[in-house]
């Protein structure tokens, strides 16, 4: 299990059969559902306000979960990849997502269901990205309509392969 830390008297709450792997760090006010998975180097700082996570979620090696001071918190709804390297601050992501590797979404964002943010892209600040598309570039924007095979292919997918992964390690 990672660095699980207490601040100001609040405890991190993980849900049943999650992985945590040995270096990630979890803080404060974070709440996890079933079936998550935290991944190596990967960091989920809830010090500042507070970081709700939903079921059968993986964040990914190097991954970064933070939240703005009195400002912003961050959501995360079930069935969310966050690939390697993401940066996620305090923002608002629905079901069904895929955040890319080294993607970076800011304060105030809002990520629909069914979509995909594709690897390095940057969604800037108070960015509404509607359900069911693709967004890409710096700074993001639509690139297209998520098509059913890849909501199955690659959201659904990498969900259930990190379910998978995860089992490896317990």
């Amino acid at each position: 299990m990672g660095l699980i830390l207490s601040i100001k008297g609040v405890s991190p709450k993980l849900g049943d059969n999650c992985f945590i792997a040995p270096n990630a760090t979890i803080i404060g006010d974070v709440v996890m559902g079933n079936e998550c998975s935290v991944w190596f180097n990967a960091v989920i700082r809830g010090d500042v306000n507070s970081i709700r996570i939903g079921n059968k979620v993986n964040i990914q090696d190097g991954a970064v979960l933070h939240c703005t001071y009195q400002k912003t918190k961050l959501n995360l709804g079930n069935n969310v990849s966050v690939g390697h390297n993401a940066i996620v601050h305090g923002c608002d992501v629905k079901d069904n997502v895929l955040i890319g590797m080294g993607a970076i979404i800011m304060d105030n964002c809002v990520i629909g269901s069914n979509t995909i943010i594709a690897a390095g892209s940057v969604l800037k600040e108070g960015t509404l990205v509607p359900s069911g598309c693709i967004y890409a570039g710096v700074p993001a924007k639509k690139v297209k309509d998520i098509s059913e095979e890849l909501i199955e292919g690659e959201i659904n997918r990498i969900a259930n392969n990190y379910l998978m992964y995860s089992d490896w390690f317990k």
